[in-house]
């Protein structure tokens, strides 16, 4: 036992070296992000600052905050937002302004081991790996002295809040989670074949071993050209905002570097793509003072159903889905003007001492 738990040990260490040094390979470095996210933050016109939030073991999370001083002294509950797989915080630019512009502090966070967080490694256990995420984000509410919060979660990020919420149920008020990851159980065997093609089922057996997004890495020098091609789709949702490869170079950086969190998200994954540890099983466990939102696009491709699950999960408790019309998995960037208003109209409904306003429907 102890020499297969050592031979695991080496293993992860020549793989941690390997990845370490991928960005030699790649056209990548931290330097190179700090300048994506510039760029893509250029259109914000309001003030705001960015600053590492220092965490425990040395780490930090890096975070953009808006009228923070503002909403201390009148103590309403800020909004925080946790990008979903493989983003980070310039994806929420479609939002920012308008969530700031309400007068309540907003706060965007890179989760530990993505965008310009530290990057540990990860645990290969599904559930210290969850762990590693929710101790990270009570460390940075600690360190940030936010008492209570609207937490607004996206694909992974709406795992990572869920899990939050019910670890410190106390410091949430408002869960609102777009189109999020990680709920539904993985169908049956049965099931599961007749509903996906060979041709993925063969590629997926054949990556298992790998990490999501490491033929991006593996690309080299070719990665830009081949993200830019495989997701031309992100300059389309941002080109009101941006009309270049701004979008596609920032996610490049993102996600050529050091595949920290991105491994802790395979470690908490089981083939294809679903979670080792599903939501479903726990949502109903939340406290039922909590008010939860769920918002999904019309045209996602996400397991739709959940939401209505879940609500029959907490008949005693606010729990509403709204479904934004014209939008995919992305909603707050396909639709950002609908998607902004729900979320203000949220936010509105709850006052300045953070209990929720009780309004007709």
């Amino acid at each position: 036992m102890d020499r297969a738990l050592h031979n695991h040990t080496v293993c992860r260490q020549r793989w941690w070296w390997f990845s370490s040094w991928l960005p030699s390979w790649c056209p990548t470095s931290p330097s190179h992000l700090r300048n994506a996210e510039d760029r893509i933050l250029r259109p914000l016109t309001l003030s705001f600052s960015r600053r590492h939030i220092p965490v425990s073991n040395g780490n930090f999370i890096w975070t953009l905050s808006f009228n923070e001083t503002q909403d201390s002294e009148c103590s309403r509950v800020p909004v925080v937002l946790l990008h979903g797989f493989g983003g980070g915080v310039g994806l929420w630019i479609k939002n920012l302004a308008a969530l700031a512009l309400s007068g309540r502090t907003v706060y965007a966070l890179d989760l530990l081991g993505f965008g310009q967080s530290s990057r540990p490694m990860a645990s290969s256990h599904a559930q210290e790996a969850e762990e590693m995420f929710v101790q990270s984000l009570e460390e940075w509410r600690e360190a940030v002295g936010v008492e209570l919060m609207i937490l607004l979660g996206h694909d992974l990020g709406g795992f990572v809040s869920t899990a939050y919420a019910l670890t410190h149920p106390h410091r949430v008020k408002t869960l609102i989670l777009v189109e999020p990851w990680g709920f539904s159980e993985k169908p049956e065997v049965q099931e599961l074949h007749c509903r996906i093609p060979m041709w993925v089922k063969a590629l997926g057996k054949a990556m298992n071993p790998f990490n999501p997004l490491s033929l991006l890495r593996l690309a080299g020098p070719l990665g830009p050209l081949l993200l830019q091609t495989l997701r031309s789709d992100f300059k389309q949702k941002y080109s009101d905002v941006i009309d270049d490869d701004t979008v596609t170079d920032y996610l490049y950086h993102l996600n050529a570097q050091t595949p920290s969190g991105e491994t802790a998200f395979k470690n908490m994954t089981v083939p294809y793509g679903w979670a080792q540890r599903p939501m479903m099983q726990r949502v109903g466990m939340i406290n039922h003072t909590i008010s939860l939102f769920i918002i999904c696009g019309s045209r996602s491709c996400i397991d739709g159903q959940s939401g209505h699950a879940i609500r029959e999960m907490r008949p005693n408790s606010q729990t509403e889905i709204i479904v934004i019309r014209g939008a995919g998995h992305y909603v707050f960037a396909d639709q950002s003007e609908d998607f902004n208003e729900v979320v203000l109209k949220i936010c509105s409904d709850v006052n300045n001492e953070g209990e929720t306003v009780v309004k007709e429907r």
